[in-house]
């Protein structure tokens, strides 16, 4: 019986504890200058432009000289 009333009450305190987590993450997200969808598509398109210009800069070096 008590282990029973202390999983239920250990079980209340994680769904508080849960939807307090969720409740801050909101906020946060609310507080943002960007929405995170918006921040992510800026991201992953400077991702794509450093990669592109690596790639570029890579096949247009000139070849290693290697010395004996």
């Amino acid at each position: 019986m008590l282990i029973g009333i202390g999983g239920l009450l250990g079980f209340t305190g994680m769904l508080l504890v849960g939807s307090a987590i969720v409740s801050a993450a909101r906020q946060r997200v609310n507080q943002l200058e960007q929405p995170p969808s918006e921040l992510a598509k800026r991201t992953w398109q400077q991702a794509r432009a450093a990669t592109t210009a690596g790639a570029t800069a890579w096949r247009n070096s000139p070849p290693a000289k290697v010395s004996s």
